[in-house]
């Protein structure tokens, strides 16, 4: 049974920094990771990736201030963000699918299998 359980949202200062966590259970093979966020209704904007094969790759909107890491002993995934802006507000998911995903696709929730439930940042 997988199940991705995020962590670490807060409301924070504008400037300041927060770090989320996403521990990952039942997986048995590789698998990919991504941070997505959300405000509201509108679509769910890809800010990271951690692929199988240990790559990562983070949007242009927050490069720079966001890093992303995992550390593969406990099975989680980590965001760091710095330099919070207000813009950064949103509900911050953690999704994962078993295998590779290419890096080309790396945007589309459609190739995530799995999502978490959730956790709110909220830059004031």
């Amino acid at each position: 049974h997988v199940q991705l359980v995020e962590s670490g949202g807060s409301s924070v200062q504008a400037g300041g920094s927060l770090r989320l966590s996403c521990v990952a259970f039942g997986f048995r093979d590789r698998y990919s990771m991504g941070w997505f966020r959300q405000v509201g209704d509108n679509e769910r904007e890809a800010v990271a990736r951690f692929g199988d094969d240990g790559s990562i790759r983070v949007a242009d909107s927050v490069a720079g201030r966001f890093n992303v890491s995992k550390d593969t002993a406990t099975n989680t995934l980590y965001l760091q963000m710095n330099n919070l802006k207000l813009e950064d507000s949103a509900r911050y998911y953690c999704a994962a699918r078993v295998g590779s995903i290419w890096v080309g696709f790396w945007t589309r929730t459609s190739q995530y299998t799995y999502w978490g439930q959730g956790t709110q940042v909220t830059v004031s």
